[in-house]
């Protein structure tokens, strides 16, 4: 026969396997359940009984079965319920289905612990890139996150120290000559792409979503008003920028407002609202409409071929940093809305820092005359 031993708050009885099952009235229904788990001995059971209470008393206490719940489907209804762009929904979609659903779609959600999380990103890392596994990594913890806020879980199990975060590798920066050099020898197609590119520091979809009532030759200004993306299907559409910032009048350089001027004349589509860049055959603008003059124009130029076109985009940043502009003056450049991106820029401008410690130098001169150049010990 079971012993059992009553308490003033539940019960424990040995079962006849010999183990020790706990039982206690669950606070929301009435009804009395059993523990998910049994215990070797008496002691352990009693231990148990009392953690349950006191979870109960300080109302921190959790359903046991509230997360048995498929994490596959949780994750897709938490996708389908959230309000995304469409790029935005078809990149987490991918996420789910390529990097965090093969391990972790069959399992419960109280099934996904810190372990199984540390196991599941190791593996990960070992057959794809950081930044991919970054991005997966913060949809499995926003998932997470919600079935916390379901009541499913008690606590996220994403935990682990700097998993969100990546450090980006530091990118080629060309110099005005390498610019010029690559926009001679890519020809007259997309000289004007290359140069507006690395003297507005525009993004791509920005760049392919201009059209010519956005370019102003006289007041040497572009216009950001939308985002070109395309999907995986090929499907290319525009956008509003993601942030207010992205909105932004953008000023380039004279040298470079005849090269403007004759691709206006030469290849833009027509009317106030024409595309200011096409493709080859009268399409929008695609990275695969150049990707193989980019190519060749980088190798006549003597440039490195590890320099992506988005470095154009890079080296405007440098450029404009190294000839002073201002930490919000490159994140209205930039159409960033925070500090983070502008202030990498003025930490890799040596240049400019040493030119600015001179200044303080002459500053110094001039307040202290000749004391300030040599220490007290010299005279």
């Amino acid at each position: 026969m079971p012993k059992n031993t009553r308490r003033r708050f539940g019960a424990v009885r040995q079962l006849p396997s010999g183990r020790w099952q706990v039982r206690y009235y669950d606070p929301v229904t009435g009804q009395r359940r059993p523990d998910e788990k049994t215990y070797a001995t008496k002691t352990d059971a009693e231990v148990r009984l009392s953690q349950i209470e006191a979870d109960i008393s300080r109302d921190v206490w959790s359903d046991p079965d509230a997360g048995c719940v498929n994490f596959g489907e949780y994750a897709e209804r938490w996708l389908r319920e959230r309000k995304l762009e469409e790029t935005t929904r078809e990149r987490y979609e991918t996420v789910l289905r390529l990097h965090i659903a093969p391990v972790l779609g069959g399992r419960f959600v109280s099934e996904i612990t810190a372990p199984r999380v540390r196991s599941w990103r190791s593996g990960l890392l070992e057959s794809v890139g950081e930044p991919t596994v970054v991005k997966a990594y913060q949809m499995l913890r926003a998932i997470m996150n919600t079935a916390v806020d379901d009541e499913l879980i008690k606590r996220n199990p994403c935990r682990i120290k700097g998993a969100d975060t990546y450090d980006v590798p530091e990118r080629p920066v060309l110099t005005v000559q390498e610019v010029f050099a690559v926009a001679d020898a890519i020809g007259t197609r997309w000289r004007a792409l290359v140069l507006l590119t690395a003297f507005t520091t525009l993004r791509f979809g920005e760049l392919a979503a201009l059209r010519r009532r956005d370019v102003d030759l006289e007041e040497r200004l572009v216009r950001v008003r939308r985002n070109q993306a395309e999907l995986y299907s090929g499907r290319l559409l525009d956008k509003a920028p993601k942030s207010a910032a992205g909105f932004r009048p953008v000023a380039f350089p004279s040298q470079i407002v005849p090269d403007l001027a004759r691709h206006l004349e030469t290849f833009s589509g027509p009317g106030a609202d024409g595309h200011l860049f096409l493709g080859p055959r009268g399409g929008q603008l695609r990275r695969s409409n150049f990707r193989e003059d980019w190519v060749k124009a980088k190798a006549k130029a003597g440039v490195s071929e590890d320099v992506h076109f988005h470095d154009l985009r890079h080296t405007g940043n440098t450029i404009a940093s190294q000839n002073g502009a201002s930490t919000r003056e490159l994140m209205t450049r930039m159409g960033h809305s925070t500090t983070r991106a502008a202030l990498i820029y003025q930490h890799m401008t040596s240049d400019r820092d040493r030119a600015i410690a001179d200044r303080m130098g002459e500053a110094v001169h001039r307040a202290l005359g000749e004391r300030g150049s040599s220490a007290p010990g010299d005279k």
